[in-house]
C-alpha cells in the first residue's frame, strides 16, 4: 500500500473528526458569509488561469483539507443557507447531511439485487415519497440524479409508448421506427426539450401550446384541439410548478381530455408536487396520480444534497424495455426487475439513504412546516416589493416562487447589475417572462425565515433604488 495512503488509514477517525470540524464551520457561518462570494480577478495569483500541477507525490487528506480550505472554500457559494434563492435550490436538514456521509461511507451501488439491501432501502424510500404526494399503488418509482434525468426517463418511457401504440418497439429499432412525434406543452421546461434531444425525437417535435390569459397554465381548450390537429398517438407534457412563477396546469382538465384524444401524460413536478403536502396548498398538485410519468426533485423542496430526484411511472413494463441491460453479472429482469433495468444508470449512489433519514427524521408534519414556512416567505418578499417605486412584479405569487423586474428600462444589463449589488445578501437568477427580462426568487431551504425575507428585501430595495 501506499506509505500516504496507509498513513492515512492509520488515522482515520482523526481525519473524519477534521473533516467534520470543517464542515460544521462552514455550516455555521452560512448567514455571514456571502451567499455568492466576489469573483477571483483573472490576474490574480490564486486565479484557475495558473493552475497548480498534479502532485507526483501526495501529502495526505490532512494537506489536501488545508489546501481545500485555503484555495476552494472562500469562493463557494452559500447555497446551503437560506438566502440562496436560485434555481429553486433546497439545502440538506441535518438528517438528510448525516445519510448523505453514510451514503458515502457504505459507499453502496444499489442496483443489483445479487446485494440487494441498498434495493430494498430505495423501495421503502419510494413508497414514502408515494404516500407524501398522494399517489396510489399504481405508480412504481425510481431514484435518479435530478429532473432533468427524471424527464428524459419519463419520456424515454412515453416513447416506448408511442411505439406501443404503432406496433413498433423504439428500444429495439429505434426513434425512426416511429416516424414523427408530437409532444405538447403550454410552458415546458428548459429539460424537456433537451430529453428530446437525447431520445431522438428531436427538439422540433415539442408543440407549444396557448397558455391562459396572463397566465403560464396551459389552455385545456387550446390543448384539445392541438390534439385534435394531431395525427395518431401524443404526449402531453404537463406542468405543476412552473419555472417563472411555479403556476400549474389543470391536470383533471388535462388528464380528462384523455376521453376523446390518445395521448401519454407526463407531469413535470419538479418541486410543484410539494404543494400537496400544504392542506392550503395541496388544490394545485391534485391530478398528479392520474400521470403516466411524474419528475420529481428531491434536491429541491425536499432539501436532501445534490443530487436526487425520483421518477414515477405506471408502465414499469414499458420502462424496463426501455432501459433492460443483459449481463451474467446482474439480476434477471423477471416481474420485478432491479434498479439496473429502470434507469440509465447501470449503477448509483444510494441516493435514496439522505432522503430516508429526512422523512424517517421528520415525517411528514416536518417537511409540511417547511414547505409552508417557504411559501410564507415568498409571499412576505412579493409584498414588500409590490410597495417598491423601483420595483415591479410580473405575476402573483401563486406558491414559493418570486418573479420581479426593475420598474424602470429592466434591460438585461441593469438587471445583472442588481443581482451583483445584492450578491453578499441573496442569490436570484435571471429570466425573461413574457418578453420582460426578469429576476426570480425561489424559496425551498429549509433554513430560510421570515427575518431573511425581510433582509432580502431590504437589500433589494436599496440596491433598486441606486440604480434606478
Amino acid at each position: 500500500m501506499d506509505r500516504t495512503l496507509a498513513a492515512d488509514l492509520a488515522r482515520l477517525p482523526d481525519l473524519l473528526d477534521a473533516t467534520r470540524r470543517a464542515a460544521a464551520d462552514a455550516l455555521s457561518t452560512l448567514d455571514a458569509r456571502p451567499v455568492v462570494p466576489s469573483r477571483v480577478r483573472p490576474d490574480a495569483p490564486e486565479s484557475l488561469s495558473s493552475p497548480p500541477p498534479l502532485p507526483e507525490h501526495g501529502t495526505g487528506t490532512e494537506a489536501a483539507l488545508a489546501a481545500f480550505r485555503e484555495r476552494w472554500e472562500p469562493r463557494l457559494s452559500a447555497s446551503a443557507g437560506p438566502r440562496y434563492l436560485g434555481f429553486v435550490t433546497g439545502g440538506a436538514t441535518p438528517a438528510a447531511l448525516a445519510g448523505d456521509w453514510l451514503t458515502a461511507a457504505h459507499d453502496q451501488n444499489s442496483n443489483s439485487a445479487l446485494d440487494g439491501a441498498g434495493q430494498d432501502l430505495e423501495r421503502e424510500t419510494i413508497g414514502w415519497l408515494r404516500e407524501l404526494f398522494h399517489l396510489s399503488a399504481d405508480h412504481s418509482g425510481t431514484f435518479v440524479s435530478g429532473a432533468t434525468m427524471s424527464n428524459t426517463t419519463g419520456l424515454a418511457i412515453a416513447r416506448e409508448w408511442l411505439g406501443e401504440r404503432l406496433g413498433v418497439c423504439p428500444a429495439e429499432d429505434g426513434a425512426g421506427a416511429l416516424g414523427p412525434a408530437r409532444v405538447l406543452s403550454g410552458a415546458p421546461h428548459s429539460s424537456i426539450a433537451k430529453a428530446l434531444s437525447v431520445l431522438g425525437l428531436g427538439r422540433n417535435s415539442l408543440v407549444k401550446v396557448p397558455t391562459l390569459p396572463g397566465r403560464e397554465a396551459v389552455d385545456p381548450a387550446a390543448l384539445d384541439r392541438a390534439l385534435a390537429d394531431t395525427p395518431g398517438p401524443a404526449v402531453v407534457v404537463a406542468n405543476a410548478g412552473t419555472v417563472n412563477t411555479a403556476d400549474y396546469d389543470d391536470l383533471q382538465a388535462v388528464a380528462a381530455l384523455r376521453a376523446r384524444h390518445d395521448f401519454w401524460l407526463h407531469t413535470d413536478a419538479a418541486f410543484g408536487a410539494f404543494a400537496a403536502l400544504s392542506p392550503d396548498h395541496a388544490h394545485l398538485a391534485k391530478g398528479l396520480d392520474a400521470s403516466d410519468s411524474l419528475c420529481i426533485d428531491l434536491h429541491k423542496w425536499l432539501n436532501v444534497p445534490y443530487d436526487s430526484a425520483v421518477q414515477f411511472t405506471r408502465r414499469p413494463d414499458l420502462q424496463a424495455r426501455v432501459f433492460q441491460n443483459s449481463a451474467a453479472y446482474l439480476g434477471p429482469l423477471g416481474d420485478h426487475p432491479d434498479l439496473v433495468h429502470l434507469t440509465p444508470e447501470n449503477s448509483h449512489r444510494l441516493r435514496a439513504l439522505a432522503a430516508w433519514f429526512t422523512l424517517r427524521a421528520y415525517g411528514r408534519h416536518g417537511h409540511r412546516e417547511i414547505v409552508e414556512r417557504d411559501i410564507a416567505c415568498a409571499r412576505a418578499l412579493g409584498e414588500q416589493l409590490s410597495r417598491e417605486p423601483a420595483l415591479r412584479l410580473l405575476a402573483p405569487v401563486h406558491l414559493n416562487v418570486v418573479c420581479f423586474t426593475l420598474a424602470a428600462d429592466p434591460t438585461p444589463a441593469r438587471l445583472t447589475a442588481l443581482r451583483e449589488a445584492v450578491a453578499a445578501e441573496v442569490f436570484v437568477t435571471p429570466t425573461v417572462h413574457e418578453g420582460t427580462p426578469a429576476l426570480r426568487a425561489a424559496f425551498s431551504n429549509w433554513r430560510t425565515t421570515q427575518a431573511d425575507a425581510h433582509r432580502v428585501a431590504r437589500a433589494l430595495r436599496t440596491a433598486a433604488r441606486e440604480i434606478a
